[in-house]
């Protein structure tokens, strides 16, 4: 029984992979015209083509997005949203789950694939992790971006937890941006992306559901530059409290068997 269920999740992932490409490639000449209305007004037309790519991606692959809100974001107000990271389906998800205009921090690599590449760069600050002087710029258009009232995506823990645990280390950015911009960091938890998508395997895709918990914000106010691991903490404790709240299927709970 287990080779026909691989077979079936091969076949399945290759459908996911093929509608994938056939709608950025019908993508492409509508963000090749967003360009042509700047970084700023043509990168929220390129956010808003994404958003569109993600609900007909997601339905015809038998994949739909749950919200659970514990605090609704609110309505005209920029945040940092970040989010725990252990899937690519983080992407699509986070898609679906921030509908307003929007910018992620993503790695710098990925803006060189070819065609994607062209969508990338129009929705997302890369940055370079190797340099120091790439970091700063990356920074200092966040800072732009939050100056026009467009709310940023940042995945603290850089890279995919592979761990049993709640979730890794964060990086500074996040907070450090928070406390110099004053802009309220909403945190997310995507619970299902994981099960939908393993980090180990594209071809691990599966139908289901995407759960995004929207938590309470968190105020930068009254943190100095100096306390950045202090506001980086109390949202690190947040995340992890509520990921084991909800029990998050990657997490070793006792009882629990993989």
């Amino acid at each position: 029984m287990k080779p026909v269920v691989k077979s079936f999740q091969f076949v399945f992932a290759l459908y996911a992979m093929i509608l994938f490409v056939l709608i950025m490639f019908v993508l492409v000449p509508f963000v090749v015209v967003a360009s042509f209305f700047g970084k700023y007004r043509g990168g929220n037309a390129v956010m808003r083509l994404a958003h569109l790519w993600a609900d007909v991606w997601l339905f015809l692959i038998g994949i739909w997005h749950l919200r659970i809100v514990e605090q609704e974001p609110a309505a005209g107000q920029s945040y940092i949203f970040i989010s725990n990271h252990n899937s690519y389906m983080d992407i699509p998800q986070l898609l679906k789950a921030i509908r307003r205009p929007l910018r992620v921090l993503g790695k710098a690599e990925m803006g060189k694939v070819p065609v994607f590449g062209l969508i990338y760069n129009a929705a997302v600050v890369p940055v370079a992790r190797g340099s120091a002087e790439a970091r700063a710029r990356s920074l200092q258009i966040l800072k732009n971006v939050l100056n026009r009232g467009i709310s940023i995506f940042i995945a603290p823990e850089g890279t995919f937890n592979m761990s049993s645990q709640p979730l890794g280390h964060f990086y500074d950015g996040a907070f450090k941006l928070a406390i110099e911009t004053q802009t309220p960091i909403k945190p997310l938890l995507f619970l299902d992306a994981v099960d939908r998508m393993h980090w180990r395997s594209i071809f691990a895709l599966s139908p289901g559901r995407l759960r995004t918990v929207y938590l309470e914000e968190v105020s930068p106010e009254g943190y100095s530059p100096y306390q950045v691991e202090e506001l980086k903490q109390k949202v690190w404790c947040l995340m992890e409290a509520k990921l084991l709240e909800y029990q998050a299927s990657w997490i070793a709970l006792p009882g629990r068997t993989s």
